[in-house]
């Protein structure tokens, strides 16, 4: 029935999907759009609404906590310094998920997950 499970599996162990998740908001926040399957990016999305909320507390023990899930200093260093005080007035929807199409190999839906401007 599935009641009170939430998230998704993408068909990895519980630890090549945390990876997983940790990759794709690392680059979503480097990079600030990034092309990925719907389910990955509905996945991934909390998290990095997660970190941008991080930024913007800006305390010692935000930045720890962001820079344990955050593979790359520089890209923590980016979300505290620059994501930060761009979403100040902002009070959450930091991203924006555009439909792409089928991917021709396996028809799989394609997604452009991309930090709102």
């Amino acid at each position: 029935m599935g009641h009170r499970i939430s998230g998704r599996k993408l068909a990895r162990s519980s630890g090549y999907r945390r990876a997983l998740q940790r990759n794709l908001v690392t680059d979503l926040l480097d990079y600030e759009k990034i092309t990925t399957t719907e389910a990955r990016a509905r996945q991934v999305r909390p998290l990095a609404e997660k970190m941008v909320t991080l930024g913007k507390e800006g305390s010692l023990h935000s930045r720890r906590q962001a820079l344990a899930f955050i593979f790359s200093k520089k890209v923590a260093d980016k979300l505290f310094d620059e994501l930060a005080t761009r979403y100040a007035e902002r009070s959450g929807g930091y991203t924006r998920i555009i439909k792409l199409g089928p991917r021709q190999g396996d028809g799989a839906v394609m997604v452009q997950l991309e930090l709102v401007k």
